[in-house]
């Protein structure tokens, strides 16, 4: 699929976007593996987290659903998980893939793990290396590429883990093995990632501690079923957010977003970007904050973004490259080498079509040197990449000429009905096949 954005309009109008897709993930994952029942509404029907649905279904886990974003999971606990008779097909979910491996690291059976083209060239060393400390056995491809073969009947031992960058994805896998160590686990962040690991394990009945910097827990617990209404995705709302910025005459309102602290760096650069966005009716649903966002057009400037805020906004990086592209002056972005190993190397594949769309940037090791300027048009290639197809699609509203965004499949993963969204709130859109 390849979507044909036509130039100019603006984005207007009360909207909803999917739910979140890192609390999709572990919604699933815990209440998999928790005692008892657990209900989950504003669950994503995105491709990645129907791949986890699927997984533990091959290990045995009921669960009814999804229907209207609702789910039912029956837990079998934390050892009661079956042998699954083939590969676990991930599909394109890196994030599916390294907490996969922390669960999978304690469990009596073997497994692997196996994705689409994309995910079998991402490197998994950096769970390898952590989850190898703790005693599993793991095997494979070089630089740590799967497919994973993972080797059951491992004692792991508690560790303490000094995450070498930022990533909430490595120190999840960590803590999700820790379930099954003998001991404390812990792990301590250079700088702070999302919690929603930590949040749902307290959700779930299970103890964990966070001091200076130190997340912590001791193995040997149990989860308990629970209820959860997972928030719309932030990161989905980035590219409404974005584009409503940077399009004269929109005004957005979007309902019932997900306001975690540790994930609203993209509401904090555009704001420093002189984004207007007002957060609206805040309120907590489920022991995760939430809000109502309304934004509207206005200029905005470009500015060195501060390293402190990097991680709190890693996946929304490519629409702030579009709202780089659209601000007057130069937009420095540094500290994000995480992006480079994303579902494409973002950096390079965000340089690559803002240089076919007229607008000059230098990529660096760690980010970018973005200066604003008039978009044009052209074809771009997204790389597989579903956030990189999304934010050259809302480019659109400021481009002179149209733009052709190749490879548009992916977008399913986190934004099913994507499409259908952006177009209804005014984004000259049309996707073809």
């Amino acid at each position: 699929m390849k979507f044909v954005v036509q130039p100019g309009g603006q984005l207007t109008g009360e909207h909803r976007v999917p739910g979140d897709k890192s609390m999709s993930h572990r919604a699933v994952m815990l209440g998999s593996l928790a005692e008892g029942t657990t209900e989950v509404t504003g669950f994503l029907e995105g491709e990645d987290a129907l791949r986890t649905i699927a997984a533990f279904r091959q290990m045995g886990v009921a669960i009814d659903g999804p229907e209207a974003g609702s789910l039912t999971i029956t837990g079998v606990g934390l050892h009661g998980l079956a042998a699954p008779q083939q590969a676990l097909d991930l599909g394109n979910a890196g994030t599916g893939m390294r907490l996969f491996a922390g669960i999978l690291a304690g469990q009596t059976f073997d497994s692997e793990l196996i994705g689409d083209a994309s995910l079998m060239q991402r490197p998994m060393g950096r769970v390898i290396n952590p989850l190898s400390k703790m005693g599993a056995r793991i095997e494979s491809l070089s630089e740590g590429r799967p497919p994973l073969v993972i080797s059951g009947g491992q004692d792991l031992q508690g560790i303490h883990y000094d995450l070498p960058i930022a990533s909430a994805q490595v120190k999840s896998c960590v803590l999700l093995a820790g379930l099954y160590a003998k001991g404390r686990t812990s792990i301590t962040e250079p700088a702070p990632t999302r919690d929603h690991t930590e949040r749902m394990l307290g959700g779930f009945g299970y103890d964990v501690d966070s001091t200076n910097g130190v997340i912590g827990l001791d193995g040997g617990g149990r989860l308990v079923g629970t209820s959860i209404d997972i928030p719309a995705d932030v990161s989905s709302a980035a590219f409404l957010l974005v584009g409503a910025s940077i399009a004269p005459g929109s005004d957005v309102l979007l309902k019932h977003v997900g306001m975690n602290p540790t994930r609203v760096g993209v509401l904090n650069i555009l704001t420093l970007m002189g984004a207007d966005i007002s957060v609206l009716n805040p309120r907590e649903i489920g022991g995760e904050p939430v809000a109502d966002l309304h934004v509207r057009y206005a200029p905005l400037h470009g500015i060195d973004i501060p390293e402190d805020e990097v991680p709190l906004a890693i996946d929304e990086f490519p629409a702030l490259f579009i709202a780089a592209a659209c601000a007057s002056g130069t937009t420095i972005l540094r500290g994000a080498s995480e992006l480079r190993v994303k579902e494409s190397d973002r950096i390079a594949a965000m340089a690559e079509g803002l240089s076919t769309l007229g607008i000059k940037n230098e990529p660096t090791s760690d980010g970018i040197v973005i200066e604003g300027g008039q978009l044009g048009g052209g074809s771009v290639n997204t790389f597989h990449d579903h956030r990189i197809a999304m934010a050259f699609a809302i480019a659109g509203l400021r481009a002179s000429a149209a733009i052709e965004v190749l490879d548009c499949d992916h977008v399913a993963t986190s934004f099913p009905g994507f499409a259908e969204l952006i177009s209804s709130a005014g984004l000259k859109l049309d996707a073809h096949r």
